[in-house]
C-alpha cells in the first residue's frame, strides 16, 4: 500500500487548475491502487507560519532545547512527520510572480530542518548538507499565466517555480520528480485549452509509470 502526501499551495479555494490536476492525478491513482492512504495538506487556504528568528534559533538549539522550543517546533514536527511516513509527494504548486506560493515557500521552509530532514558536517567539504530521507517519488503539478519556461524558450530566464521545488524536494528524500504543467492561463485562448488538455491527458500514463516503479522498488527491496 502507497502513502501520498497532497499538498495543495494554490490560494483560490475555487477555480484553481493545480487544484484539479492533483485531484486528476489522485482519482486516477486511487483507481488503480484504491488501497492506498492519503494525506492531505492544504496549505493554500492554512498558509504554515513564516520563520522567525525564534524559530531558527529553536531548530538549531539541539540537546539544549527548552520546553518553549519544543513548542515552538510542534507544526514543523508535524509536517515533517507527514513527509516522513509519505512514499509520495504530491504538489499542486501554481506559479505567482515567476516562482513558488508564499504557503509552499513557507511549507519547505518548515519542513527542510537540520537534524530533521538534512545533517549538516563540514568534514563534508563544500557539500555539507545531506539528505536524511530517501526513496520518495515527488510529482508536481504546475499552472502559469505566461508560458515558455522550459529550457531554450521565450521565458526560460523567468521560470524560477520547478527548478526551485526540485532543488529542495531532494531534503524531502526525493528519488524522482516529475511534474505536469498548464501554460496560458492568462490568455485563455486555444493555446491554454491545449495545454491544459495535454496535462491531464498526460496523468494516467504518468500514474502508471509511478505505479510500475513502486512495485520494482519494493520487489528489490
Amino acid at each position: 500500500m502507497s502513502h501520498i502526501l497532497h499538498i495543495d499551495a494554490s490560494a483560490r479555494s475555487e477555480r484553481s487548475i493545480t487544484r484539479e490536476l492533483t485531484r486528476a492525478f489522485l482519482e486516477r491513482w486511487l483507481y488503480c491502487q484504491p488501497e492506498s492512504d492519503v494525506t492531505h495538506r492544504d496549505i493554500g487556504i492554512e498558509p504554515p507560519p513564516a520563520i522567525t528568528e525564534a524559530w531558527i534559533g529553536a531548530a538549531f538549539a539541539g540537546d539544549s532545547r527548552t520546553e518553549s522550543q519544543r513548542a515552538l517546533l510542534s507544526l514543523s514536527d508535524r509536517l515533517i512527520d507527514e513527509v516522513a511516513a509519505a512514499d509520495l509527494i504530491l504538489i499542486g504548486a501554481p506559479m505567482y510572480n515567476y516562482g513558488m506560493p508564499a504557503a509552499l515557500k513557507a511549507w519547505f521552509d518548515q519542513v527542510i530542518r537540520v537534524d530533521k530532514t538534512f545533517t549538516f558536517d563540514l568534514a563534508r567539504g563544500d557539500r555539507p548538507l545531506e539528505p536524511v530521507l530517501t526513496g520518495k517519488q515527488v510529482v508536481v503539478m504546475a499552472s502559469s499565466g505566461e508560458f515558455g519556461f522550459g529550457p531554450g524558450e521565450v521565458n526560460a530566464d523567468h521560470g524560477h517555480l520547478l527548478p526551485h521545488i526540485r532543488s529542495c524536494s531532494r531534503y524531502l528524500g526525493a528519488a524522482s520528480f516529475d511534474h505536469l504543467a498548464v501554460e496560458y492561463q492568462e490568455f485563455r485562448d486555444a493555446r491554454h485549452e491545449a495545454s491544459k488538455c495535454a496535462a491531464f491527458a498526460a496523468i494516467p500514463a504518468l500514474v502508471e509509470r509511478l505505479q510500475a516503479a513502486t512495485v520494482i522498488s519494493r520487489q528489490a527491496a
